[in-house]
């Protein structure tokens, strides 16, 4: 028996002690308060704002929406982003070029990177993007930092800005009223933790303060850290360990009845190694300020927002051995020696503001919702010997719309929604020879029902969708140009010419809740959707062939000089279509989900499948609760879908055919949670319990060739937390 092996049996050893020898401490303990008052379960009747910029019962809301919450993250407890969203249908995410899982890219429904999905934090957006073998947009949040998570599907959400014709993903981070209990002037929380892959760990501090009513404001440091983890097969998977130290800052001020404005940081720090021929060492600092204003003074005519945040995003890195690079200024090879550095820094401004009106047309009630944003790109590359500004490249966007929607409500078993878009952006080279601009209006009209309240179908919801989305493209796709700067050397182009994607998205989707189905206390809620999005001019990267916009170098050896270049181009069509689904039954003592996700894609420009559409891929959740509800242990399954993709001739500078096939694979998890008494937690999660090697199809297919490497094999997460307060 090995090392592992041996692992696993003390670590659920521990948690069958856990489980019923730790409760006898606690019986006497009274179930912790909650602001969920109003709600069944923690599982059950989210509320969001993200669908339709105001608040609304998801399994209501006529869109594709998932909600992750506090007690599913209690359950996850998460390390990064890809975790915090595994089983939300329609989702997949992969790492950048790096292996730690900390810069995520986030894809829906098969589309992803250069903002087709919006990725927003308190407000800001995360438009990070740097070009290189594999995702090119990544996203950094501590998952510590965040109360709730949302996902919205397709484009819909387009209120929150341009270009999400793939969906909109809102983290919201923690405020200090999720410390402070009725009364408290101060408290807080500390959380630490352990996992055994890599041998990780978690400190967490928060520190909340409410002297007033009218002012109250939250501190957090977070530290974590892991080494090298073991893949499924027991090898270290080299240079996959990292650090990271966060931080939160938030302050709600109340001035006047009505008024409430909410000032926040969000800060990050994340080191680690980043693999290939010429390793580097990366930094990666981003400080995200965000500032809103809320006025309610209990009008209809009158709910207005304004809001607007800066984010600075700046990843730097040092070569830790010498390499050859292409020399951009001349035409030979120049060597770029170890200690060498390189920086990508993005610092996106923002503003969006929205007001909100409630009346009444004779029988017919009217939500109304009026607003507009904008936001500037600003892009700048330096790496003066090593050319990564040539995949990279430095330059200014800006992209500006309006909104109007018109949310209308007949009775109670019918439900429209119309609204429109304007998009317009600019978008130029730091030298000012490439530009290019665009405009365009995008409809959006759904319709629900509710036809069987008066049968045994009653909580039953029907409704379909007709909206369109439209992407400017950036300005990496739009100015990338100069030689490929290592290996093969070849010349990308830049093209001022690229049209805008459009989408074209029909939905028919099923939303179900009802409650006292078996019991007076049990509930159940359900939402599914087919959809069928057609993109137009959607922008890849192609091979284009020697020509007159395409002068390839010459020299020997032939791979070193290929014979042609690469540049981002249209394509006429592509189209995403599939089906998605996600149910969650809770009484209390037990609940129990699944979720689901089919994908089918074509780019009719060549007929193959979109290289961004994931394995299908089905879900499963069981717990039990005990002792009040203060303990809970259950489990998940994964079941990933078989997969085949090719890497075709034009895939690589140095051509040639390759093909990989996987199987299917599944993934069990279980996890323990137990409130001890009102102020102290422990959680339990056993991740990968069988050991299953397995890839990470999105960090295979868009890597190197197809290169791929095996994810994490068996983890252990343990944790504790102590609130305090007074």
């Amino acid at each position: 028996m090995g090392r592992s092996a041996y692992l696993r049996l003390w670590l659920l050893a521990t948690a069958t002690s856990f489980v019923f020898a730790v409760p006898a401490q606690g019986q006497e303990q009274q179930q912790p308060a909650t602001e969920e008052a109003d709600q069944k379960y923690g599982l059950l009747d989210m509320i969001t704002v993200v669908a339709s910029k105001f608040d609304e019962d998801v399994t209501s809301s006529l869109t594709a929406t998932s909600v992750v919450g506090e007690e599913r993250l209690q359950q996850k407890q998460p390390s990064n982003i890809g975790q915090i969203l595994s089983g939300v249908p329609g989702v997949a995410t992969a790492g950048s070029q790096d292996r730690t899982g900390l810069g995520t890219s986030i894809n829906i429904r098969g589309l992803q990177d250069f903002g087709r999905v919006a990725m927003i934090t308190d407000g800001a957006r995360n438009n990070f993007a740097r070009n290189d073998h594999g995702s090119a947009a990544s996203m950094w949040i501590e998952p510590e930092l965040l109360k709730q998570v949302t996902v919205v599907r397709g484009p819909v959400a387009n209120i929150y800005g341009s270009g999400a014709i793939g969906g909109v993903v809102v983290f919201e981070t923690k405020s200090a009223s999720d410390f402070l209990r009725e009364g408290e002037q101060f408290g807080g929380a500390v959380k630490g933790g352990y996992e055994s892959n890599g041998d990780g760990l978690l400190t967490s501090v928060t520190g909340a303060v409410r002297p007033v009513e009218a002012f109250d404001l939250l501190a957090n440091f977070t530290y974590r850290e892991r080494d090298d983890y073991e893949g499924g097969d027991g090898e270290r998977v080299d240079e996959t360990g990292y650090d990271v130290t966060a931080g939160l800052l938030k302050s709600v001020i109340r001035p006047a009845d009505g008024h409430e404005i909410t000032l926040g940081w969000i800060g990050n720090s994340n080191d680690w190694r980043e693999p290939g021929t010429m390793p580097q060492e990366s930094e990666l600092k981003e400080n995200v300020f965000t500032g809103k204003y809320r006025y309610t003074p209990g009008s209809q005519w009158i709910d207005f927002t304004l809001s607007g945040y800066v984010n600075d995003t700046k990843q730097e890195q040092t070569a830790l051995k010498s390499g050859t690079r292409w020399n951009q200024n001349g035409n030979t090879p120049i060597f770029v020696p170890a200690g060498s550095k390189r920086s990508f820094d993005l610092v996106t401004t923002g503003f969006d503001t929205n007001n909100t009106s409630r009346f009444e047309t004779g029988a017919v009630r009217h939500t109304f919702t009026l607003g507009g944003d904008w936001f500037e790109d600003k892009v700048d590359v330096d790496d003066p010997l090593g050319g990564a500004f040539v995949y990279s490249p430095s330059g200014k966007r800006q992209v500006w719309g309006a909104f109007a929607q018109d949310k209308l409500e007949f009775s109670d078993w019918l439900e429209v929604i119309g609204g429109l878009r304007y998009d317009s952006y600019t978008l130029e080279s730091d030298d000012g020879d490439v530009d290019s601009d665009g405009e365009r209006l995008s409809p959006r009209i759904t319709a629900g029902i509710k036809p069987f309240e008066s049968t045994g179908l009653r909580g039953l919801q029907v409704y379909g969708t007709y909206a369109e989305g439209y992407r400017s493209p950036s300005v990496i796709e739009t100015l990338m140009t100069g030689i490929h700067p290592a290996g093969a050397y070849f010349p990308f182009l830049p093209n001022p010419d690229l049209t805008p994607e459009t989408a074209h998205t029909f939905e028919v989707g099923l939303n179900y809740k009802r409650d006292g189905i078996f019991t007076d206390d049990d509930g159940i809620r359900a939402k599914a959707a087919i959809f069928h999005n057609t993109v137009d001019d959607y922008i890849g990267l192609t091979q284009v062939p020697p020509g007159p916009n395409c002068a390839p170098l010459s020299g020997n050896p032939p791979f070193l000089y290929p014979n042609f270049c690469y540049q981002y181009q249209n394509f006429s069509e592509v189209i995403l279509k599939g089906i998605e689904f996600e149910a969650i039954y809770d009484r209390g003592s037990f609940f129990t989900g699944v979720s689901g996700t089919f994908i089918d894609s074509k780019n009719k420009e060549d007929g193959n499948e979109l290289d961004t559409v994931p394995p299908n891929e089905l879900n499963a959740l069981l717990g039990f609760r005990f002792l009040e509800q203060r303990l809970t242990i259950g489990g998940e399954i994964q079941h990933a879908f078989q997969y085949e993709y090719d890497v075709p001739n034009d895939a690589t500078p140095n051509p040639r055919d390759t093909k990989r096939v996987d199987e299917d694979y599944t993934l069990v998890n279980i996890f323990a949670g137990y409130e001890v008494t009102e102020d102290f937690r422990l959680d339990l999660r056993l991740e990968n319990i069988f050991d299953v090697e397995y890839v990470n199809y999105l960090s295979a297919v868009l890597g190197a060739g197809g290169d791929a490497y095996l994810e994490p094999g068996f983890n252990a997460k343990i944790s504790a937390t102590w609130r305090f307060g007074g």
